[in-house]
């Protein structure tokens, strides 16, 4: 079952030790998916992938409590992002980069229970990456 309560733990605990993870969730993903990065050739400042990012926890945080748009956000930027030539995998794997870099921002601090919360964050974040079409009101929590 998602707890939320150990998720946001985990986020105020990586906030705590790397005021802009941005650079190292990106790092993750372009080592993953190589290809991706030409997509970014013209965020020469960051400034978009920070953006990106910053929704990204916006809607994590939605997502762990009301859930009042964090679902369709997902399923409308995986149709967007296929526009842009990221396949709805990698658009998947974006969010392991994020939670593998909170995990290494936390370093031996993380715990079973802090693994446990955000394998089953991921596995409902990916149930809407790989199902676009279905209607975003499930309640996988």
């Amino acid at each position: 079952m998602l707890d939320g309560a150990v998720i946001t733990q985990t986020l105020d605990l990586a906030a705590e030790r790397c005021a802009d993870p941005t650079p190292l969730v990106y790092a993750r993903l372009f080592a993953a998916h190589p290809d991706m990065e030409a997509l970014f050739v013209r965020d020469t400042d960051g400034s978009v992938r920070g953006e990106m990012l910053a929704r990204v926890f916006e809607m994590i945080l939605d997502f762990i409590d009301r859930r009042a748009y964090g679902a369709q956000l997902i399923q409308c930027e995986v149709v967007t992002h296929d526009g842009y030539g990221v396949p709805p995998t990698v658009f998947g794997a974006f969010f392991t980069s994020v939670a593998e870099t909170v995990r290494a921002l936390i370093g031996e601090n993380w715990s079973p229970t802090m693994d446990d919360a955000w394998r089953a964050l991921l596995t409902d974040l990916n149930w809407f990456v790989d199902h676009p079409d279905q209607m975003a009101a499930a309640n996988l929590g």
